[in-house]
């Protein structure tokens, strides 16, 4: 696994010369004017970039951090930077919901440097997307903010001089190498708020560097979270009901979409029928989920966000990105089918306001392992403890959702009981590689065969 990871950083480090942005332009310039201090955090992950974009290497860099961290005006500042180097950057979103919250966030601190942001998406009518395009190629458009629309092939720059994709674990390898081939070895900053313990990201993001925001800006409230079981339905009812009359929205988040006879959760629509004609039928109750069409989810969110909708009873799919200030509780249905990464990245979407904010795990079942991750859930906020706990419980297959990052599970290994293991065998993968960087030599006839079986092109998603 080592070698092919590490394969694939070579395959994508870019050997010839980066871009070595000016000296002369000073990102103190915009965090001095911002209407809001920069944590001790922030400022130090700012250091780093700005020494990487100053460099001639292409920055390759992994900026974590915890759910509001303030990832987004680390963004911005690196953006700002890039466009007064004369050089366009493009930002991508994995949905078209985030990614115009990012247009607001980016113009809001950028528009009085006569910056220009443009954005992206599907739904744009085909003459918008002309105008656009045409922009872009000409560079009178300095920051794009976009979906996967910004891969397409008819997407050209003028110069583009920074890449960054937010929610990396949405988009792979190669994708990330498609947008940086549109620039000449662009500088690129990939951002997660899926904390991963800093040794285990050292690994498997084996072709970045890495940033780590570690502490909450001092106006982010920390959310009260409480763990109940259905003999506490009542009491849950009563206490959204008084946050609704106090004027705040609530989320409703459950496994699945639909009833499935073999497992016993709550589904999207059950839970709609019962709460809008029910429990909570004075109310406005609305879902939405990964089925309904892009165009349908971003009707209702835009609802939600704009305060029209009290309820919104969600699968997952509202885990990534959207900012809704008023919005103060989270109620999770059958919080023991959740990981603790899932339950943290969904809490987090709460306590984004002035408002205090709660979070209630509902669960079911007695077994210790239950009653354990709920504890951890109610005892902190800090996601990287929580990403610890959660890899120390599940294993490393279920933390990553391996499918998704194409790594193999280990009948043996154990990715966070082995680390000092791990830590060996990638000095000895660099090793083999700097000696023959194809393992095309003989006496690595038979690593090359078993790396090709086992990963084949499964890394390149």
């Amino acid at each position: 696994m080592q070698l092919a990871l590490l394969s694939i950083k070579n395959k994508y480090s870019k050997t010839e010369n980066g871009i070595s942005f000016s000296k002369s332009v000073k990102m103190s310039d915009v965090i001095n004017n911002l209407p809001f201090r920069l944590t001790k955090a922030q400022l130090k992950v700012l250091e780093e970039i700005d020494g990487d974009m100053e460099k001639d290497i292409s920055m390759n860099r992994l900026l974590q951090g915890d759910v509001g961290s303030g990832k987004t005006i680390v963004s911005i500042i690196a953006a700002y930077k890039a466009v007064k180097c004369g050089y366009q950057a493009a930002i991508m979103a994995p949905t078209a919901i985030l990614a115009s919250q990012h247009l607001e966030s980016f113009k809001e601190i950028l528009d009085s440097y006569n910056i220009r942001c443009e954005l992206l998406v599907s739904g744009i009518t085909k003459k918008k997307k002309e105008e656009i395009l045409q922009k872009l190629a000409e560079g009178t458009i300095d920051i794009i903010i976009g979906t996967h629309a910004l891969l397409e092939e008819n997407v050209v720059f003028d110069n583009l001089g920074l890449v960054v994709t937010d929610e990396q674990h949405r988009f792979g390898v190669k994708q990330r190498s498609i947008i940086s081939e549109k620039g000449k070895n662009p500088d690129t900053i990939v951002m997660t708020a899926t904390p991963i313990p800093r040794t285990l990201a050292l690994i498997l993001y084996g072709d970045l560097d890495i940033s780590i925001i570690d502490e909450l800006p001092p106006n982010r409230k920390v959310i009260d979270t409480f763990a109940v079981t259905k003999q506490m339905g009542e009491r849950v009812n009563k206490f959204t009901r008084n946050q609704i009359n106090s004027g705040r929205q609530v989320y409703i988040v459950c496994p699945l979409v639909e009833e499935t006879e073999e497992i016993d959760a709550k589904s999207v629509l059950e839970l709609y029928e019962k709460y809008k004609y029910d429990v909570f039928k004075k109310y406005r109750v609305e879902y939405i989920h990964g089925k309904l069409k892009p165009k349908e989810k971003e009707a209702v969110m835009n609802e939600f966000k704009n305060g029209n909708i009290d309820i919104l009873i969600s699968t997952t799919v509202i885990e990534v990105g959207v900012n809704v200030p008023n919005a103060t509780l989270m109620i999770i249905e059958n919080a023991e089918r959740f990981g603790l990464a899932a339950l943290h990245q969904l809490r987090g979407r709460v306590g984004r306001g002035e408002h205090k904010s709660y979070c209630i795990l509902k669960y079911q079942g007695n077994s210790s392992i239950v009653k354990k991750r709920m504890k951890i859930m109610t005892a902190t906020n800090n996601g990287f403890l929580i990403a610890e706990k959660d890899l120390e419980l599940r294993g490393s297959g279920e933390f990553f959702g391996t499918k998704q990052h194409g790594i193999p599970e280990f009948k043996i290994a154990n990715l966070f009981t082995d680390l000092e293991l791990l830590k060996q065998i990638q000095a000895v993968s660099s090793e083999i590689l700097s000696n023959d960087k194809t393992l095309e030599k003989e006496e690595n006839a038979r690593l090359k065969k078993i790396v090709d079986a086992k990963m084949g092109n499964k890394l390149e998603i």
